[in-house]
């Protein structure tokens, strides 16, 4: 069976939320994540990483576009990638693209699912609805006290 997650990161890679803002964001979070089949308790993870960490959309990634020359980038270099940072994360997210030698940032990469890096993440699981509202967002950054983006991921 497969899982969907619907996640919520930081905008900047490297930051992280103190102990008690994570707490009140993800219990905001799990208050958002309302209509689950049955009225289920939704499934929160807050996970903190040592470096920034890929939280990618799974299979629903169509592609990933250059940001300097807008060639397409391979997936398959995108799978290498991940794997040989699978363990300890990015120490940098500088990178060369093989499309055009360009110079750049994963995180300024044109993802076509959304995809991120951070090294704070809170995760719903198996959430019924698709993403959270601009409004939902907005709430979830006032309480966690930096801007947030959203990860969807099928896996």
């Amino acid at each position: 069976m497969s899982d969907d997650v619907l996640s919520v990161i930081p905008t900047d890679p490297w930051w992280q939320p103190d102990r008690a803002a994570a707490e009140r964001t993800a219990a905001l979070v799990a208050d958002l994540a309302f209509g689950l089949p049955g009225d289920m308790e939704a499934e929160i993870d807050t996970t903190w990483y040592e470096a920034p960490t890929v939280v990618d959309c799974g299979a629903n990634l169509e592609r990933i576009g250059c940001p300097r020359c807008t060639a397409p980038i391979d997936t398959e270099w995108w799978a290498d990638l991940l794997e040989s940072h699978s363990g300890d994360g990015f120490p940098t997210l500088a990178v060369e693209v093989p499309c055009c030698g360009a110079a750049t940032s994963l995180d300024a990469l044109d993802y076509d699912w959304p995809c991120g890096f951070a090294r704070f993440e809170i995760a719903v699981w198996n959430p019924e609805r698709d993403w959270f509202s601009n409004e939902d967002l907005a709430a979830v950054a006032g309480t966690l006290g930096h801007p947030v983006k959203q990860v969807r991921a099928h896996i």
